[in-house]
C-alpha cells in the first residue's frame, strides 16, 4: 500500500463531528499514515487536542493562529494563548499563520504583526512555520524574506502563484503544500509545478475545504489526498509510488519532530 501525508487538514472541524472517527480511520485505511492539524484560533484548541489525544499516532497538533482570526479587539489576547501553548509542550509546527487579503484588507497591518510574531517563535522553538497566503503571496514573501536568518523553514501551505513566486519560497527555505486545488480544470498549478522539483513539494487536503475535483461542492477528507497524489503523478509524467515515496519523505523532513514521536 502507498504511503501518503496530509500536512495540512483541519480534522477537528465541526464538520466531521457526525463521522470523525471513522473518517480518520478511513484515512489511515487509505495509507494516509499521518494529519497534521492546524491552529485556527482560541476556539479551536480543545477540539484539536481531542483529536490528537484519540489518534497519537495519526494526528499531529499544531499551534498558532489563523490571519483571518486577526482581529483589533482581541489579537493580542489570542496571541498571548499562542505563546502561552507553544511553551506548554512541544508541537509539530507553527500555524497556521500568514496573511489572507480575501476576506479582509482592513486588517494588514495587524496580520503583518501576527504574522512576524509567530516567525519569530518557530525560530527559536526550532519548529517549521505553516503559512496560509491567499491573494498575499508578495507580502508573506517579504516578511519570511526579513525573517529568515537561517533558522526559518515551513510550508507554503495551498500554495497559488507563479513559477518565480514558488522559486523564491524555495530560495527562502520553504516547501509548497499543493492540495486539490490541482485537480481543478482551470487551475495554473499544473503548468507551474512541471517547473518545481519534487523534493520541494507535500501534498495536504485543507480538510473540510477545497476537495479534489470529483468531490468539489462536498466535504473534503483526508484520504482525498491520494487524489492530489495520482494528479501530481500525471503532471510530473511519474509514477504514483514515486510520488508517494518523495512527497512522504519530505514531509517527514519538514516534520522531524513529530516523524520522531518527540
Amino acid at each position: 500500500m502507498l504511503t501518503l501525508i496530509d500536512t495540512h487538514a483541519h480534522l477537528y472541524s465541526h464538520k466531521f463531528d457526525n463521522d470523525r472517527p471513522d473518517m480518520v480511520r478511513r484515512a489511515i485505511a487509505s495509507g494516509v499514515n499521518r494529519m497534521y492539524l492546524p491552529n485556527i484560533d482560541a476556539a479551536s484548541i480543545d477540539a484539536m487536542l481531542a483529536l490528537e489525544a484519540q489518534f497519537p499516532d495519526h494526528c499531529f497538533a499544531m499551534m498558532g493562529l489563523h490571519p483571518s482570526s486577526v482581529q483589533p479587539d482581541t489579537v493580542e489576547q489570542e496571541l498571548a494563548l499562542v505563546e502561552h501553548w507553544l511553551g506548554q509542550r512541544r508541537w509539530a509546527g507553527v500555524g497556521e499563520t500568514g496573511i489572507d487579503l480575501y476576506w479582509d484588507k482592513s486588517t494588514l497591518e495587524i496580520q503583518k504583526i501576527a504574522f512576524a510574531r509567530q516567525i519569530e517563535w518557530a525560530k527559536d522553538l526550532d519548529l517549521p512555520i505553516i503559512i496560509h497566503s491567499r491573494e498575499s503571496n508578495e507580502e508573506c514573501l517579504e516578511l519570511v524574506a526579513n525573517g529568515q536568518d537561517g533558522r526559518l523553514r515551513g510550508i507554503f501551505h495551498c500554495f497559488s502563484g507563479s513559477v518565480e513566486q514558488a522559486r523564491r519560497m524555495i530560495d527562502l527555505g520553504f516547501m509548497l503544500g499543493i492540495g486539490g486545488t490541482l485537480t481543478y480544470p482551470k487551475s495554473e498549478l499544473p503548468e507551474v509545478l512541471r517547473h518545481i522539483p519534487l523534493e520541494y513539494i507535500v501534498l495536504e487536503t485543507d480538510a473540510p475545504y477545497l476537495p479534489p475535483a470529483p468531490h468539489r461542492g462536498k466535504r473534503n477528507e483526508s484520504a482525498y489526498v491520494r487524489l492530489v497524489a495520482e494528479m501530481l503523478s500525471e503532471v510530473k509524467v511519474l509514477p504514483l509510488s514515486e510520488i508517494a515515496r518523495k512527497t512522504t519523505e519530505n514531509a517527514l523532513r519538514m516534520f522531524p519532530q513529530a516523524a520522531a514521536g518527540v
